[in-house]
């Protein structure tokens, strides 16, 4: 692992670990009342759709779940720090958040699957002069060498694409690229795109959806369409607990799975309604964008919240290579063995 990758992790482990000592491993034990769950997510991101529509549709209160704070919590570091205090019961955050939190809590546990496709776009500006459409992904990876690539940040799945990419091709992302923190605001970055900043982005959906449809740029490599088969089916989007809670609260995180699994399912199963909550859900997004991220949901949200090891698997290939992880986590160990397939 490079430095400034033993740097991130060890700043993340020491500020989570802090937090742990601090509160008297509260992260051991749910701080909630009785038969409350506290569900924290990271953003109102696309992988966390699956959370709104079981509230809108009433599938959490037909299971008996009762919710109580329901917090945005930013970045998966915060997210981490959340449940280690016992401030949350359950995190809705990306596998790399539940990676990084069982470095530095034992507790940590793997609670349910959301998304199964890697759902972070590479996404060109719109005179990008590289190779056609129907290249090889050497080729378009090649073509990225020496630019502009707006990721979100350092040590974030977006970073990780980049660097999994050239690493591909013999190239490194660090010193063949220069990586541009935009943070995660889509429009910011498609800004940054339209006005040359950057000549490429590494981003999350709908941001590629939204710079076609405004124009601006390209779809030029994504996971989701199997540009990148090794990829395929990798479990990305993830809910995540401490035993301590499952111990006092297993009962209730698996009544809000299958609130969850009734919500996968609704996706499935009826893209009209479908789509008329994800553009609630994403305020203010061109409806075509909405309309291009709405065909392709099915097919990346997982089928259910069952854990398979296969997706599990993948993804941990995927953060061994991209420098995320240094040692693979242990699926038996780390998932929660209610949610095991």
């Amino acid at each position: 692992m490079k430095l400034s990758t033993h740097i991130k992790t060890a700043v993340a482990i020491a500020a989570t670990a802090g937090l742990f000592i601090a509160t008297g491993c509260a992260g051991d034990a749910a701080e909630s009342d009785a038969g409350v769950l506290n569900v924290g997510q990271i953003s109102n991101s696309v992988a966390f759709f699956p959370l709104y529509v079981a509230e809108e549709e009433g599938y959490f209160t037909d299971e008996g779940v009762e919710l109580g704070e329901r917090p945005r919590m930013g970045t998966g570091a915060k997210l981490a720090a959340a449940l280690t205090s016992g401030s949350i019961d359950v995190g809705a955050g990306v596998l790399t958040d539940a990676f990084n939190l069982a470095e530095s809590n034992p507790q940590t546990q793997v609670t349910g699957s959301l998304v199964t496709d890697y759902y972070v776009d590479i996404v060109t500006a719109s005179d990008f002069d590289g190779p056609a459409e129907d290249a090889s992904l050497e080729e378009k990876v090649q073509a990225l060498e020496g630019r502009n690539i707006g990721i979100t940040g350092p040590g974030s799945g977006t970073e990780a694409l980049v660097i999994y990419l050239f690493e591909q091709v013999g190239l490194d992302a660090k010193t063949d690229a220069t990586l541009v923190n935009l943070g995660a605001v889509p429009s910011s970055a498609i800004g940054a795109l339209s006005e040359g900043q950057v000549d490429a982005l590494a981003f999350f959906q709908p941001t590629g959806q939204m710079a076609e449809t405004e124009g601006v740029g390209d779809i030029y490599i994504s996971p989701q369409r199997g540009d990148i088969p090794e990829l395929s089916g990798s479990l990305h989007g993830a809910l995540f607990s401490t035993s301590g809670v499952l111990e006092e609260k297993g009962e209730e995180v698996e009544a809000f799975n299958r609130a969850i699994d009734r919500a996968l399912e609704f996706i499935q199963s009826d893209p009209e309604a479908s789509a008329e909550l994800l553009s609630i859900y994403l305020e203010g997004t061109d409806p075509e964008a909405v309309e291009a991220l709405n065909e392709i949901l099915p097919q990346e949200f997982a089928s259910s919240s069952q854990v398979s090891q296969d997706a599990f698997d993948t993804a941990v290939d995927f953060h061994l290579e991209s420098q995320l992880i240094d040692e693979a986590p242990d699926y038996d160990s780390l998932v929660w063995p209610q949610v095991q397939q």
